[in-house]
């Protein structure tokens, strides 16, 4: 029981020093970066993902070309012109 308990305490040590050295690099690294940065890294990223996303809807087929909408508006008329006209008039008495 000694053995395990100084095994998982040893192991606990070299995790939260590999985890403070972590941190101790990202706040290296982020030490020149001002907000005016991370703004513009923002809009940047939601221009991306804005793009990225009708890239998406575009392959699914959601945002398909407007040429298939006048090609499928022509066939209904083309095939609206080729039925005969149906009146409502009847001919009543002779």
């Amino acid at each position: 029981m000694l053995y395990t308990s100084s095994i998982i305490a040893i192991l606990a040590l070299f995790i939260s020093c590999y985890a403070g050295a972590r941190v101790g690099k990202f706040i290296q690294s982020s030490q020149g970066l001002e907000w005016d940065n991370i703004a513009n890294i923002t809009g940047d990223l939601a221009t991306l993902k804005k793009t990225i996303q009708t890239l998406n809807n575009r392959i699914n087929g959601m945002h398909s070309p407007k040429v298939m909408e006048q090609e499928l508006i022509a066939q209904m008329l083309q095939n609206q012109q080729k039925q005969p006209v149906k009146s409502n008039v009847r001919h009543i008495g002779g």
